[in-house]
């Protein structure tokens, strides 16, 4: 059976340009009805337009699709509420979340105002939460949702002079391993997305030779997927690009117990830490509790 989305409705955050543009457009030609967000600012998140979200409105439209436009920042929770609320209004239900807005103030961390380090974080980080805080109660009331975050490798594994963008993003996975789990008996899945596209914000990161390569369109494959009925499972992170699909996880290593916990001082740690860092037989945990009985496990 093929992917589909009839019925649904689903709000993109960002959907202007770029990757976000590339998912609503994928979900309404599989039959979705769709809240296109955007505040038309640039890449800074300066400035605002509506030119961006019309435009996709219009490119759905003329493909046969529905869809409606929206001009809230996502980084103003009463934004987010409204976002939220346009959607129900217009279409009287809201099954799919895709956080896709963001920003890019690049800048090492030595010289980067603070003032710029918030505005990242409050377009990425908060601007899921808003968002999602504000469809929570409306997917739970239904007893379905599919959440979708955006995550990127700054995040998950550095980039240099991206310090803001790399905290917000990896938190988006941090907010995403709790959500997941309160959202669960509700039928509502939680997942992560970390693209490796070519868009106005990444181009000039990207080698020219890959441009052809990094097409949007690869990501939306797996961000449709997580946004399916077709998907089952909750707490994935998927890295997408260029045709390129696999799983990441934080994972633990086996670990030494230090079995007389007075000697568990500095010097043994120092002692034993080519066997704490050996990652060969490492494992991942589905939850914090799952860790910790790890470790308490043993005094059961």
């Amino acid at each position: 059976m093929p992917v589909r989305f009839d019925g649904r409705v689903a709000v993109v955050t960002g959907a202007g340009s770029g990757l976000g543009r590339s998912h609503a457009l994928l979900l309404a030609s599989r039959g979705a009805r769709v809240v296109v967000n955007d505040l038309g600012g640039a890449v800074d998140g300066s400035g605002r337009s509506n030119t961006a979200a019309d435009r996709v409105v219009a490119e759905i439209e003329a493909s046969g699709g529905t869809a409606a436009a929206n001009y809230d920042s996502v980084s103003d929770p009463a934004g987010a509420e409204r976002l939220v609320a346009g959607a129900l209004e217009r279409f009287g239900r809201l099954d799919i979340l895709v956080n896709n807005a963001g920003i890019l103030r690049d800048k090492t961390f030595a010289k980067m105002e603070l003032a710029d380090f918030r505005a990242v974080v409050d377009v990425h980080l908060l601007g899921a939460v808003y968002c999602t805080r504000a469809a929570w109660p409306h997917m739970k009331e239904r007893n379905y949702g599919r959440i979708v975050m955006t995550s990127s490798g700054a995040g998950l594994y550095g980039n240099f002079g991206q310090s803001n963008y790399g905290a917000a993003k990896m938190a988006l996975v941090g907010l995403m391993n709790v959500v997941k789990l309160e959202g669960a008996k509700n039928g509502i899945l939680v997942n992560t997305v970390a693209p490796i596209a070519a868009t106005r914000m990444t181009e000039e990161l990207m080698p020219k030779h890959a441009l052809p390569h990094l097409k949007s369109e690869y990501v939306s494959a797996a961000v449709a997927y997580l946004c399916s009925d077709v998907c089952q499972v909750s707490g994935h992170v998927i890295s997408a690009g260029a045709g390129y699909f696999a799983r990441t996880q934080m994972m633990e290593g086996q670990g030494v117990f230090i079995e007389d916990g007075a000697a568990a001082d500095p010097d043994a740690v120092a002692a034993a830490y080519d066997r704490i860092s050996d990652l060969s037989h490492a494992t991942p945990f589905a939850s914090a509790p799952e860790y910790i009985d790890k470790v308490l496990g043993r005094f059961a």
